[in-house]
């Protein structure tokens, strides 16, 4: 990566955030990047805002296509891969923000490390009315990927190479067929890194709003069946109790929620015996007891800027 790769940033969205949707636009169009970058936005069966009134800098392009993939945030993503056209591929959901030197800085980093399967840096988290900046790590392995979900790594940081998530590609396309594309963002992570590690740039360079309302929040069949899936296709998570625990806690939760008392409870006792210390199997109890209501539990973990 010796010159300066073409960008392409794909936004998925249902249209019901026109602003904030601009402002994440605007960010990417008035990166300071010298190299060309196209912002591609895909609208899930709704009709098309042309987003006319934006302004384009000079080495820009700005489209918006309808989502051609099954309905969702996979397909919608998918949509913009199939639109792009550049080396390399970006992600931003629809109320984030890039900062003008993200691509910039990633880009050298790339260049530096040409090895790297992909590109993400640190984030800034706006909750309650605080910034809280997380960084990533500086090198994640396909272990540290079983281990933990690493959300210092999020989907709106993330650069890859444009051809490796074509079909038939190194990496491949989002995966479809995940029950409610739930984990959708971990997944890809997986199975980049069984080809290499994913570097971060060590400072923050996206702004992510916590504020509002998860996509997910409330729907804990959507996390059992993903979640599920993810165990299914991934073996290797048995050569990481730690990072299984961490799941089968997160599914025990999920069903504590829905008042699946003995799903959960099997999937608590699955968690701690693998791993004692593991929290979310923990808090499934008392929340399967009918004890503490799910929300007040997950309330105060957002206030750090993590999810469950």
């Amino acid at each position: 990566m010796t010159t300066l790769p073409s960008i392409s940033v794909g936004i998925a969205t249902i249209g019901s955030r026109p602003e904030l949707l601009r402002t994440s636009v605007q960010s990417i169009l008035d990166q300071d990047y010298p190299g060309s970058i196209e912002v591609i936005v895909s609208y899930d069966h709704v009709d098309i805002d042309p987003l006319d009134d934006l302004v384009i800098p000079e080495n820009r392009s700005l489209v918006t296509v309808t989502n051609t993939h099954p309905r969702g945030l996979t397909g919608g993503r998918n949509t913009c891969i199939d639109a792009a056209s550049g080396e390399l591929m970006g992600f931003c959901d629809d109320d984030d923000y890039w900062f003008n030197n993200k691509i910039s800085a990633q880009v050298a980093l790339w260049q530096a490390h040409p090895e790297a399967v992909a590109i993400s840096s640190g984030m800034t988290v706006r909750s309650g009315g605080q910034d809280i900046v997380r960084l990533a790590p500086e090198r994640a392995t396909f272990d540290d990927f079983l281990l933990s979900r690493i959300t210092e790594i999020h989907p709106s940081a993330m650069l890859y190479r444009r051809e490796d998530l074509l079909e038939g590609g190194l990496i491949g396309p989002v995966d479809e067929d995940l029950p409610a594309g739930y984990g959708e963002d971990h997944d890809l992570l997986l199975r980049a890194t069984r080809f290499g590690d994913v570097l971060s740039v060590q400072e923050s360079l996206i702004l992510v709003l916590w504020d509002r309302p998860s996509y997910f929040a409330g729907k804990w069949d959507s996390m059992t069946g993903g979640l599920t899936y993810m165990l299914q296709k991934f073996p290797e998570f048995e050569r990481s109790p730690k990072g299984l625990a961490r799941i089968a806690g997160q599914i025990a939760f999920a069903h504590a929620a829905q008042g699946n008392r003995k799903d959960a409870f099997a999937y608590a006792r699955s968690a701690i015996s693998r791993d004692p210390k593991q929290l979310r199997a923990w808090a499934a109890l008392p929340v399967a007891a009918g004890i503490i209501p799910p929300a007040t539990l997950l309330k105060a973990v957002q206030k750090t800027g993590r999810g469950l």
